[in-house]
C-alpha cells in the first residue's frame, strides 16, 4: 500500500494548482461584484470607513466627466483617474471615465479587478512605494481614513509621487485639517462638502488644487 507521502503533489504541479485556485478565487469574486454592487459592500468602521451620500458620488464623478470631456480631443484619451481609499466612489466613477484605478486597503474590493491595487498609507515612507504610478495620474480624488497629521502627511506623500505635473487634486476631509492639507499638498478649501450616508461627528469639506466650485457650477 502505498504511503501519504507517495500521495503528495510534485512541487512544480502544487505551484500550478495554487495558482488555478487563486484565479478561481478571484473569478468568483469578480461574478460576485457583477451581481452585488461594489456598493453593496457594508462599512467597516474598524477601517475608519464612511460611504458617500448618492449626491456626493454623483457631484464627484461629474467633475470626473467634465474633466474627461476636456481631455477627449485628438487623438482621444481619457484622464487616468486614481481614487485614494474612497472605494464607495468606484462605481459612479468607473461608469463614466475606464481608465480608473482604486487604491484602497480592504481587500474586499480586489473582487473589482485589475482597477484594484491594495494601499497602504504607512508605507508611503519607503522611497520605492508605488513607484510604478509614479506622475501616472490626471486626476486623483482622496478620502485619508484619519484626521490626522501623520495621516496626512503620508497619503500627501503618494499623491505627489503618483500625480502628473498638470494634475488635479480633491481631497475628502475634515476641516481639522485644512492647515496640513495646505502644507503638505498646497490646496485650498471649497465650498463644496461631501456627505455620507450616516450622519458624521466631523464637519467634512473638501480641498483642491483647482476651482472645484466653479465646475461643480458647471455641470448638470
Amino acid at each position: 500500500m502505498d504511503s501519504d507521502d507517495d500521495c503528495s503533489l510534485p512541487a512544480d504541479t502544487m505551484l500550478i494548482l495554487q495558482q488555478f485556485l487563486k484565479e478561481r478565487n478571484l473569478h468568483q469574486k469578480a461574478e460576485q461584484m457583477k451581481e452585488h454592487s461594489a456598493d453593496d459592500i457594508q462599512e467597516n468602521w474598524q477601517l475608519s470607513q464612511f460611504w458617500y451620500d448618492t449626491d456626493t458620488k454623483e457631484k464627484l464623478a461629474s467633475v470626473v466627466n467634465y474633466f474627461r470631456r476636456q481631455s477627449l480631443g485628438v487623438p482621444k484619451t481619457e484622464p487616468r483617474v486614481a481614487l485614494l481609499s474612497c472605494p464607495s466612489l468606484y462605481n459612479h466613477v468607473k461608469a463614466i471615465n475606464k481608465d480608473v484605478t482604486l487604491f484602497e486597503f480592504d481587500q474586499r474590493f480586489e473582487a473589482i479587478g485589475a482597477d484594484f491595487i491594495h494601499f497602504d498609507y504607512n508605507k508611503a515612507i519607503n522611497d520605492d512605494y508605488m513607484d510604478e504610478f509614479r506622475h501616472a495620474f490626471d486626476l486623483v480624488i482622496a478620502d485619508p481614513p484619519f484626521l490626522s497629521e501623520e495621516c496626512i502627511q503620508k497619503v500627501s506623500t503618494v499623491i505627489k509621487k503618483i500625480a502628473n505635473v498638470d494634475c488635479k487634486i480633491i481631497l475628502c476631509s475634515g476641516h481639522a485639517v485644512c492647515d496640513w492639507a495646505f502644507k503638505y499638498l498646497d490646496l485650498n478649501i471649497c465650498k463644496f462638502e461631501p456627505h455620507h450616508e450616516r450622519n458624521l461627528g466631523n464637519e467634512f469639506i473638501s480641498y483642491a488644487n483647482f476651482d472645484l466650485d466653479e465646475i461643480l457650477a458647471k455641470v448638470p
